[in-house]
């Protein structure tokens, strides 16, 4: 494993889905919920986990507006009735799946939710080591607040932005950096931790080292292929490596 420098850190940012918790029951569960509630073709499809997981992690707006165009897609070489009918108005209709989905979620939040081995552990490691804990997610704010306290984790953070918080999310620098001021600690003394290439971006763009793990979702692609100061394969092995 790859050492790390403690010494150099005085807080952690640590993302949500995909690196603390598996999430991506509660999003097929509100997002095919969404569908049924919208006019055929869409009511008619039934989204995978695997269609899923990879479109997870750049917000709520981008994951919908994504099974929507999915949807469309797959229904486009279909008889010409679904056919015609598949060539609904997106922009219009996405209002209405919007909607649904914020009520769909809301209900389902954490429900089909797990927490990973090992990262109860590391945030009880984090914080007795003394390290200020930001929670930084694409998830919107308040479903972020409430699927920690569900899951026992909200009384770690000292702050938690969700992607509605500030007028840029996730791989621009933009959170990481307003976390850093809310936490009083530069970014070159802060070390993000997530899943995806997003967080890396973010990282590098903000001047913040990134360690990434390996269990998580990154669109579907290898997390080894991003490139990081380091790799773990549960967060409780942060402390391990220095």
């Amino acid at each position: 494993m790859t050492e790390l420098d403690w010494s150099r850190f005085d807080a952690v940012l640590l993302d949500l889905d995909g690196t603390m918790i598996d999430t991506l029951g509660d999003f097929v569960a509100a997002l095919n919920r969404m569908l049924a509630d919208l006019p055929p073709p869409f009511a008619h499809a039934t989204l995978l986990a695997r269609d899923v997981e990879r479109l997870i992690g750049k917000g709520s707006e981008h994951l919908i507006r994504a099974v929507l165009v999915k949807v469309q897609s797959d229904h486009a070489g279909a008889p010409s009735a679904a056919a015609n009918a598949a060539q609904t108005d997106l922009n219009a209709l996405y209002q209405l799946a919007w909607a649904r989905y914020q009520h769909h979620y809301s209900a389902v939040n954490g429900s089909f939710a797990r927490v990973y081995p090992g990262v109860l552990r590391g945030l009880q490691q984090l914080q007795s080591s003394g390290k200020r804990l930001a929670c930084l997610t694409n998830k919107p704010t308040a479903f972020a607040h409430s699927l920690l306290k569900t899951k026992g984790l909200a009384e770690f953070f000292d702050v938690v932005y969700g992607g509605d918080a500030f007028e840029r999310r996730k791989p621009d620098p933009l959170p990481l950096l307003k976390a850093c001021e809310a936490l009083g600690t530069p970014a070159q003394r802060t070390l993000m931790v997530g899943d995806s290439s997003n967080d890396a971006q973010a990282a590098r763009a903000a001047g913040c080292a990134v360690w990434l793990v390996r269990y998580g979702y990154n669109h579907g692609e290898p997390i080894e292929t991003v490139p990081a100061d380091g790799y773990l394969d549960s967060l409780d092995q942060l402390l391990a490596a220095a």
